[in-house]
């Protein structure tokens, strides 16, 4: 199984804002004072055109989709937490938390893909557990070893225990579950999506280890992490809280590595810790600020990448 992909899905938003029905437990989703809807939305669009531009500058095939005005989907640029792709020819659906994100699921996006010669084989569907209540914000929840068949899961109100174990015995990942924190206004609270915190690379794995207040669970992610001969790149809460740990390493043209990340991830980085991730792969950062400051996401969540085989 390969652990990057050169394909990669990506949704243009069309009314792009700060949702306030994820805001609830998203806490880097910020109000962006006196600018308008219509700006905001501009201003999204614009960083997203730049970041697919230079993404195929380097060789990565993105297919761009149009989001609609209706329904009313805010969040529609993050659509990894929706569906993810895998090398066998399945798709995932995922149950979202928010109720206005589950209008984000397109049939049409994966004719598109279809059209573009990938094969999907068989559809496996989680989304009948939103009626319970329960929730697995796809590869935001699930950091997918897909090489080493491993999968890393944060547990929180998007995150459900149970379904996360079913998605392993579905696919055939060995489960790695902990707890992370962040610190909101003094408290310890659930981190949203694991990939915040953390980013597989093939040869490397960058990850907020402070957030995972449990010393034995900790300890466990990291042995996981070395016993796969990963090497760790430990990152700060201030810096996650830039995002750097919202990244993806995907292929170019003639197979080179790059580890996207935006531009505030970038410059949250040290010289040490840019030059342990350049022995690994080429740093490409694209300026998301809007993006990540109404979407509390960045670069990683704007990613769905796939696996799917061609015709």
């Amino acid at each position: 199984m390969k652990q990057t992909t050169n394909s990669i899905v990506m949704i243009r938003p069309v009314a792009f804002r700060m949702n306030e029905q994820t805001a609830v437990n998203n806490y880097y989703q910020k109000v962006l004072d006196g600018l308008l809807p219509a700006t905001v939305n501009a201003k999204a669009q614009q960083e997203f055109d730049v970041f697919v531009e230079k993404l195929r500058a380097v060789g990565v095939d993105v297919t761009v989709v149009d989001d609609t005005l209706s329904p009313d989907t805010p969040d529609s640029i993050f659509p990894n937490n929706w569906i993810s792709f895998h090398e066998n020819g399945d798709v995932a659906l995922y149950p979202m938390f928010a109720e206005n994100r589950r209008e984000e699921r397109r049939e049409e996006i994966l004719d598109m893909l279809e059209d573009k010669g990938f094969v999907i084989s068989n559809i496996v569907d989680y989304t009948s557990a939103e009626e319970d209540g329960f929730f697995l914000e796809g590869t935001g929840s699930l950091l997918l070893d897909r090489a080493n068949s491993k999968a890393y899961c944060a547990l929180s109100p998007r995150a459900d225990e149970e379904l996360f174990i079913e998605f392993c015995e579905d696919f055939d990942y060995a489960p790695v579950i902990f707890e992370a924190f962040q610190t909101v206004d003094g408290e310890r609270k659930l981190i949203y999506h694991t990939n915040v915190m953390m980013c597989l690379g093939e040869t490397f794995a960058v990850i907020c280890s402070d957030c995972i207040d449990d010393k034995k669970e900790r300890k466990m992610v990291l042995d996981n992490l070395k016993e796969n001969g990963k090497e760790i790149i430990v990152i700060t809460e201030a810096q996650m809280n830039n995002f750097a740990g919202n990244m993806l390493e995907v292929r170019g043209s003639n197979e080179k590595r790059y580890l996207v990340m935006s531009a505030a991830a970038h410059q949250a980085l040290t010289p040490k810790q840019i030059e342990q991730l350049e022995k690994h792969a080429e740093i490409l950062s694209s300026s998301l600020d809007t993006i990540e400051a109404c979407g509390g996401g960045s670069a990683r969540c704007m990613m769905a990448e796939i696996f799917l085989p061609r015709k």
